[in-house]
């Protein structure tokens, strides 16, 4: 079966049947831009990326290069399914959870500001090492972080919302979340998540708890974090807000306890490898006739 395929790398090989476009043969916007079936939006580039695809009338599939696809649904239309990059930024994104909580336990932010002044804080700091951990979001890339905490013998809880491969249903995380000494969110931008950290949940978390998010900003309530900061109750570190980019102006950036890091979860090294074989495994499966891997959004029938 025949493909015409956009993505941001030209030099991708292919089966017979896939013809493969790129910036350099096939500018979007160009004539031959009009006939891509598989598009796949350069990575990082936003809505700006998203928005040529309303003026692809063959498009069949919307391939997005990240995990998250809620920017996507906007431009959901009759005949297009949506897939996203389930396990390409698994362990990029469950790296920088870990980096995260370790530097903010270590105090590393502490010594990089005292670096310049040529201060010597010494002194005992905490330990990832049997803490109690809270991970909300038991997908591909809550798993893989799970996997990566096993040698600091913390005494792991999962939540997800259907209690899958032995996690916790969300209707506990209530009860359990005073309990955890850092908490971990990894899960999907929904509706049903939006805010899901707001301020009463955020109060239940225990005195000088870590709260991690590498997930999406939208789901903590940017003013109720900010507040509990301030007070200096707990602690946070996080790869994404719900305004991004963070306007230079914003309290976040003077919040004390707070490490603050611009999104990059997935944006490393390890995505253009990663990007690469997904896309290999799905020319081969349209060149077989069959679905793409990872379909997140059926495509409507007409």
């Amino acid at each position: 079966m025949s493909h015409v395929v956009w993505t941001q790398w030209d030099d991708l090989q292919a089966p017979p049947g896939i013809t493969v476009l790129g910036p350099a043969t096939a500018p979007l916007g160009s004539a031959a831009a009009q006939d891509i079936t598989f598009y796949v939006p350069e990575y990082m580039s936003g809505l700006a990326g998203l928005t040529p695809s309303m003026d692809m009338p063959h498009l069949e599939y919307l391939q997005m290069p990240n995990a998250g696809y809620d920017d996507a649904i906007a431009f959901r239309r009759e005949g297009l399914a949506i897939c996203n990059a389930r396990g390409v930024h698994d362990v990029s994104t469950s790296e920088l959870a870990l980096t995260l909580i370790l530097a903010s336990l270590r105090g590393l932010d502490d010594f990089v500001r005292a670096q310049p002044q040529g201060l010597w804080l010494q002194g005992s700091r905490q330990s990832l090492a049997y803490k109690k951990v809270g991970l909300v979001g038991f997908g591909s890339i809550g798993q893989t972080f799970a996997g990566m905490l096993e040698p600091f013998h913390v005494e792991l809880t999962p939540f997800s919302r259907s209690g899958r491969d032995g996690s916790h249903t969300m209707d506990v995380l209530d009860e359990l979340l005073p309990h955890f000494d850092v908490v971990v969110l990894i899960l999907p931008s929904t509706p049903e998540t939006h805010h899901l950290f707001d301020s009463d949940r955020i109060a239940r978390m225990k005195d000088g708890a870590l709260l991690v998010n590498v997930a999406r900003g939208a789901i903590v309530d940017t003013s109720a974090l900010l507040a509990e900061l301030e007070s200096g109750r707990i602690r946070a570190a996080v790869d994404v807000v719900e305004q991004e980019p963070l306007p230079s102006d914003h309290a976040l950036w003077q919040a004390p306890g707070l490490i603050l890091s611009p999104h990059v979860g997935g944006n490393s090294s390890a995505f253009e490898p990663g990007m690469r074989a997904l896309l290999a495994r799905q020319f081969d499966r349209l060149a077989a006739g069959e679905k793409p891997l990872n379909i997140v959004v059926e495509g409507k029938e007409d």
